[in-house]
């Protein structure tokens, strides 16, 4: 079993075949898009906006530790001044590095499963202790910035292709209100807020 997105083992997820990550690549996921109902299309536009939004928070967390790593190396080679405390607050903002692709204005979309999300990266150094990185050796660091390393390109990867699926879904879309077979104004109704009953 594995995290959705990776290929970590953890407990308390779908196996594979079962997961999101699985369904949303899969070479049949996108078949038959044309003939789709709009709603159908939007769902799976949905879907993997989803996972593209769990596959950025692992990355921007995997990130944040090699900072962590990258950070004491730096400071130990003298690239840098002051202590890794000092820096900390900067090098685990929580703060996405690009924004998200395919979000709409009004769309908030947060990660699913965010405590297994956090687990699985931290097993994958769970032999460094980035809460006290200064007494690991520089080996040590240096080993696990390659783990993290590794982990990071698949993640990209993997969040690269769910993107090209989410680009397909909207340009179906799109395609759909262009040449008139979708109708923008029932779309904006179905968005404008009822009444509440009197």
């Amino acid at each position: 079993m594995s995290v959705e997105g990776t290929g970590a083992a953890q407990p308390d997820v779908p196996q594979q075949g079962n997961r999101r990550i699985d369904r949303v690549l899969a070479e049949d996921y996108l078949d038959g898009l044309r003939e789709l109902s709009l709603s159908d299309v939007r769902e799976l536009r949905f879907e993997s906006e989803q996972e593209e939004v769990d596959l950025s928070y692992i990355r921007r967390m995997i990130q944040g530790r090699l900072d962590i790593m990258r950070a004491e190396l730096n400071r130990r080679d003298g690239v840098t001044s002051g202590t890794l405390v000092e820096g900390l607050a900067a090098i685990l903002a929580d703060e996405p590095r690009t924004p998200a692709r395919g979000m709409g204005r009004h769309m908030s979309v947060e990660p699913s499963r965010a405590d297994s999300h956090r687990r699985y990266v931290e097993a994958l150094v769970a032999d460094v202790d980035l809460s006290d990185v200064a007494a690991r050796s520089t080996d040590e660091l240096a080993h696990g910035m390659r783990t993290l390393s590794e982990e990071e390109q698949s993640v990209s990867a993997k969040r690269r292709a769910v993107q090209s699926v989410m680009d397909a879904c909207s340009a179906e879309i799109t395609r759909r209100y262009r040449e008139g077979e979708a109708d923008v104004e029932s779309l904006l109704a179905q968005q404008r807020p009822t009444a509440p009953p009197g």
